[in-house]
């Protein structure tokens, strides 16, 4: 692929930037047994990240990733979820190798960048800035920040937005299929990490344009200033 220089890469926050499972696991045990059921585990909620915590402990209520638990035990296990998550966002999480390597480059060569991310903004502000994130993005798109959350497109459009882009000159970076269709229903170009939460499918089965095993690769891709 001839390297590209987009006006403005917008990259997805859980399983890309940051891996927050070990923390949104701990949460959900912790509120698994406050209603008095079994644990869940961290393999489990690995497959189940990626919508929202919403979708999250109603997974973890019924143990699967397809279904709706009963409504009742719902509406008493989301506020202790969100009560737990509040004091626990970013104490076990992680920044993936590269990661900080990859965005010191972006920065260094001129490149615009912000982060959009299913997770609340009540969670997101705290977790970017609590590793060292936050001060390299323009602008950063939570799941409350619109009417909608991917993989529909808005937030995508809304962060082009309100960058003054056109989203054909837009790059995602993401790890997930909501990711692969929120960029192709918005216009965007897409790059996708095999690393991060995706349900358990392999990414490269939702066709992304590239795939890069570390934000390091980015230079391999993505044109340096006054690279011809």
């Amino acid at each position: 692929m001839e390297k590209m220089r987009p006006d403005f890469v917008l990259i997805d926050l859980d399983g890309t930037l940051i891996d927050s499972v070990p923390d949104l696991a701990y949460c959900v045990d912790e509120m698994m047994k406050r209603l008095d059921m079994p644990v869940r585990g961290e393999a489990s909620v690995r497959n189940w990240v990626g919508n929202g915590v919403e979708r999250l402990v109603q997974r973890a209520l019924i143990n699967a990733i397809d279904g709706e638990p009963d409504p009742e035990l719902y509406a008493r296990a989301l506020p202790i979820f969100k009560e737990l998550y509040a004091e626990n966002t970013s104490q076990r999480s992680v920044v993936y190798p590269g990661v900080k390597e990859g965005l010191d480059w972006l920065k260094a060569n001129d490149y615009r960048i912000g982060c959009v991310t299913n997770k609340a903004e009540a969670f997101t502000i705290p977790l970017l800035k609590d590793k060292g994130l936050y001060d390299y993005f323009e602008v950063v798109v939570s799941g409350d920040t619109c009417s909608k959350k991917k993989p529909d497109p808005e937030p995508l459009l809304y962060a082009a937005k309100q960058m003054g882009v056109a989203p054909d000159h837009a790059l995602m970076i993401g790890d997930s299929k909501s990711d692969v269709k929120a960029a192709r229903a918005a216009g965007f170009r897409i790059f996708c990490v095999p690393y991060g939460y995706n349900h358990g499918e392999d990414i490269r089965a939702y066709e992304p344009d590239v795939v890069i095993d570390s934000f390091a690769d980015l230079p391999k891709y993505l044109k340096a200033k006054g690279e011809a």
